[in-house]
Parts: C-alpha cells; sequence; structure tokens
C-alpha cells in the first residue's frame, strides 16, 4: 500500500480536524454519561426485571470489567488496523450493545450487553485520545485536549441529571436507548470526515498478549469489584488476585520475546515521564473518583436529596472542570508539563482534605470550598494528562500509548472505589458500633451500622425500633460524617504523593518531537 501524497494528506487533515474533535468529544460524552447514568436507574432495574443484589453487581461489574480489560487491546489494535477503522468498530459495538441493553427482557441479556458495552467504550476511550494526538499538534493540540477534558467532565457531572430525568420521564430503557440515535450519527459522520492511521508494520495482531493482558486485568479488576462484599481473604478473591498477577506476569514474558511484534513495547516504561505520568493518574483517579462516590453517597443517603438535586448540587464543582480544563488547554505549550500535571493532583488533595468543614449538622453547602478546589485539580489534570500519554511517542504508537494510559485511569478508579469503600465501610460500623445509641443496641449495632454504610440513615426506619430511632440517625450521622472525613483525609494524603510523582518525573524533554513542536498543522497522516 502506498502513501498518500503529503500535501494534500496535510490539506485533508486540516479540514478534518474539526470532525476529529467534535466525534471524539461526543464519544467521550456517551462514555462518561454512561458511566453514572445506570447507578441512578438500579432501583428501576431491580423491579423490571426482577433482579437480585448480585445480578444488579453484574450491571455495573461486567461494563467495568470488558473496559478496563479491553483499553490497552483497543489502542494497539488501532495503531496495526486503523484509527479510524478501529474507532469505527468500536461505535458500532457501543451503539448495537446499547440498543440490546435498552430492549432486553432479563438481567442476563441485560449483562451481557453490557459486557460487550464496555469492549466498544474501551475502544473509543483508548483510540479518541489518538485520533485527536494524530491531527493536532503543538500548542493547537493542548488546546483541543482542554476542550476534550472539559467535555469528559461536563458529561461526568450531567450523568445523574439526565438519567434521573429520563428514568423518571421515560424510563430506564431509554439510558441506554438514548446513544443509538448519537451512535448512528456519529458512525456516519466518522466513516465520511475522519481520516485514516496506523503504524506500516510487518508483523500481525498479538493475539497471545491480548489474552494473557486481558484476561489477568479482569481477574485483578474483579478481585478488587468483589473483595467487599465476598471477604478480602476469601478463597475466590484470593485466587482471583493471584491468577491475575501470574497472567500478567506471563504477559511481561511474552512481550519480552516479541520484541518490536509486542502489543506493549515494554521500553516505554524506561521513559520517565511515561511512567510519571502513568503513576500519577493511577493515584490520582484511585482518590478522587473514589473521593467523589462516597460525596456523592453522603449527599443522597444522608443529607435525603434525589438524583437529581444530588446532581444539581455537584454541578459547582463540574462547572468549575470543565471551564480550568478549556483554559489550560492553552498553557500545555507554555507550561511545563510536570508542573501542571503536579498542581493538578496538588489541589485535588487539598479539595479532599478541605471535606474536614462538614460537621454531623452541615447542610451541602459546607462542601462547596471542597467541590470548587477539587474541580479546579481535575480539570488542570485531563488536559495535560492526556496530551503527555501520547506525547512520548511517535504518532504511529499513539493507540497504543493512550490505551495504557486509559488503562491505568479505570484501575485506579476500579482499586480507589474498593479500597476507599471498604475502608470508608469499616470506620463507620466501628464508629456507630462505639457509639452510645449503637452500644444500646447490643449485638445489632454491627448489622446496622452495615446499613448505615450503605444506605446512610434513609434505612434505619427500617432497621430499629422506633422508639431508639432519633437517637439512632444522630449516631448513624455522625459515623458517617466521621468516617467521610477520616477517608477523605487518607485520599488526600495518596494524592498528594502522586503530586510529588508529577512534580519530579515528568519532562518536557522526554516528549516526541510531534508534541513539543509549536506549529499548527498536523503531519500528513499515514494512508491505509
Amino acid at each position: 500500500m502506498s502513501a498518500e501524497n503529503p500535501s494534500a494528506a496535510a490539506a485533508t487533515g486540516g479540514s478534518a480536524r474539526g470532525w476529529t474533535l467534535a466525534l471524539a468529544c461526543v464519544a467521550m460524552f456517551m462514555l462518561m454519561l454512561d458511566v453514572t447514568v445506570v447507578n441512578v436507574a438500579l432501583q428501576h432495574l431491580r423491579e423490571t426485571l426482577d433482579a437480585g443484589f448480585s445480578d444488579l453487581q453484574w450491571v455495573i461489574d461486567s461494563y467495568t470489567l470488558t473496559l478496563a480489560a479491553f483499553l490497552l487491546t483497543g489502542g494497539s489494535l488501532a495503531d496495526r488496523l486503523g484509527r479510524k477503522r478501529v474507532f469505527s468498530t468500536g461505535l458500532v459495538l457501543f451503539t448495537l450493545s446499547s440498543l440490546a441493553a435498552g430492549l432486553a427482557q432479563d438481567v442476563l441479556t441485560l449483562n451481557l450487553a453490557r459486557g460487550v458495552q464496555g469492549i466498544g467504550a474501551a475502544v473509543l476511550f483508548s483510540v479518541g485520545p489518538a485520533l485527536i494526538g494524530n491531527e493536532f499538534r503543538g500548542a493547537d493540540r493542548g488546546k483541543a485536549f482542554g476542550v476534550f477534558g472539559g467535555i469528559a467532565g461536563l458529561a461526568l457531572a450531567l450523568g445523574p441529571l439526565i438519567g434521573g430525568l429520563l428514568t423518571d420521564s421515560l424510563g430506564w430503557r431509554w439510558i441506554f436507548l438514548v446513544n443509538v440515535p448519537i451512535g448512528v450519527i456519529a458512525l456516519l459522520i466518522g466513516l465520511a470526515k475522519l481520516n485514516e492511521s496506523r503504524e506500516q508494520v510487518p508483523y500481525g495482531i498479538d493475539w497471545l498478549g491480548m489474552i494473557t493482558f486481558g484476561l489477568g486485568l479482569a481477574l485483578l479488576v474483579l478481585g478488587f469489584l468483589r473483595a467487599e462484599s465476598s471477604g478480602w481473604t476469601s478463597a475466590p478473591i484470593l485466587g482471583a488476585f493471584a491468577g491475575g498477577v501470574l497472567l500478567l506476569v506471563l504477559f511481561v514474558v511474552v512481550e519480552l520475546r516479541r520484541g518490536e511484534a509486542a502489543m506493549f513495547d515494554l521500553s516505554l516504561l524506561r521513559i520517565r515521564t511515561f511512567s510519571g505520568v502513568c503513576l500519577a493518574t493511577l493515584l490520582s483517579n484511585a482518590t478522587s473518583l473514589a473521593a467523589v462516590f462516597l460525596q456523592i453517597s453522603y449527599v443522597q443517603n444522608v443529607l435525603g436529596y434525589s438524583p437529581w438535586e444530588t446532581g444539581l448540587r455537584f454541578m459547582p464543582m463540574m462547572i468549575t472542570l470543565f471551564i480550568v480544563a478549556a483554559i489550560t488547554g492553552g498553557a500545555l505549550a507554555s507550561v511545563q508539563p510536570g508542573v501542571l500535571i503536579g498542581a493538578s493532583i496538588a489541589f485535588i488533595a487539598v479539595g479532599m482534605g478541605l471535606i474536614t468543614l462538614v460537621e454531623p449538622g452541615s447542610d451541602w453547602t459546607a462542601m462547596l470550598p471542597s467541590m470548587i478546589v477539587t474541580g479546579i485539580g481535575m480539570g488542570l489534570f485531563n488536559p495535560p494528562r492526556a496530551a503527555i500519554t501520547i506525547g512520548v511517542v511517535r504518532p504511529e504508537k499513539a493507540g497504543m500509548a493512550s490505551g495504557m494510559g486509559e488503562t491505568f485511569q479505570q484501575v485506579g478508579v476500579a482499586v480507589g472505589v474498593a479500597a476507599f469503600g471498604a475502608l470508608f465501610h469499616h470506620k463507620v460500623v466501628a464508629a456507630f458500633a462505639a457509639s452510645t445509641a449503637g452500644s444500646a443496641l447490643g449485638a445489632q449495632a454491627e448489622p446496622v451500622g452495615r446499613t448505615v454504610a450503605v444506605s446512610g440513615t434513609g434505612a434505619l426506619a427500617q432497621a430499629v425500633p422506633a422508639d431508639s430511632l432519633a437517637g439512632v440517625t444522630d449516631a448513624a450521622r455522625s459515623a458517617f460524617v466521621g468516617a467521610l472525613g477520616d477517608v477523605m483525609v487518607w485520599c488526600a494524603v495518596i494524592a498528594a504523593v502522586g503530586a510529588v510523582i508529577g512534580f519530579v518525573f515528568i519532562h518536557r524533554r522526554d516528549l516526541h518531537e510531534s508534541a513539543r513542536s509549536d506549529a499548527g498543522a498536523p503531519t500528513a497522516p499515514v494512508a491505509a
């Protein structure tokens, strides 16, 4: 296959840049929206499909598992088979599986559809930044990633609002069906407007690497997802962790033997900036997303707001995130990337620490300082994180680098939510059992404490006698707020470690020349 004419390619690429950014943002909006809207509809799903607690867990977990397992695979395949082709395939998978989920008549069909939806999401997550990186250079690339990061934050904010609106007005099926017309339109535009680009290589697909990495990561993520409910030292969980580690070790051995034919270039890990941004991403997402989920639980389960009302109250954080992300994109060309990454995670750490201002009798407005400062940090973080991850490699390998960066991001979320969720659960139960009202319940103190950790104070009326409800509610609220503050302090400390990594390890000198160039025009894409 011959390369196209460079000047013609550059002209075509210039006209396609806006479409590329728009489609990547639309895909990201759908994906981030899908992360949050499902949580709003779980109660409706349980009633409609007669689903049990384990079934509802799999509605979330099946998507999370396949999403994490296929991120690196999707990026690597895009580099070899063509980013436009693989991105379009991801859109098809995500759209068709959304249709299947929306039409599901039983929970098994829904969970299978969610698993396929996770595969499509993984492809879009990993290929979207690579498409942007292929079309944009220098300062323009930074601005593009600023918009891209802002849209992701906006989708995260609107998720509960849109999910609550669709579920209440049209039914839970529409949280999936709404993706279908958007996906079809995006697919048609992508086929017509996107440029094709890929790495010209003489070797085929690394099937063994794909299998060992995907299965290994899926087992690790499954262990973290189910450890709290099954027991961290139970045989299934220990088996999942052990199997995941063994498969990932085998993956490293396979990749070392395949050399240039490997799906992941292990030499990237020797680049301080790449390793630094991956570790910073892991720690940032493990803490910030866990913090947001726990804060949402507080607003809904303790303060008693509906999903719609909760979403409205988190808008200050997400609007701040959107504005800061858009502004940050323009600073990537002039500010050292390590300074941006380090400062962003430092803001996140300070923001999580400010949650200690919340007291048992506080209203939601006590969270505003934490929301605003955390939103600044998250807005600062996303644009440089995405740009640096693909910036350390030549454009032909952007998909692989993006896939690995997104893998660290999603694994961070899974590990953080599981680990900090378990710590929060333990602290709530211990604090409630040690309270005067808890001690008066005797053997029922721990079961009631577990109810408080999961459902807040809203479910206490069915769990305790009416004459002790007021005292138990006060003790439960104090235990919940105290545990939230303690866990947020731990999150802040660990995030601070991520900030130090950002300041020390990430340097512009490690970036590929295409990422350091100030030229606004893209180089010619490689023709398929």
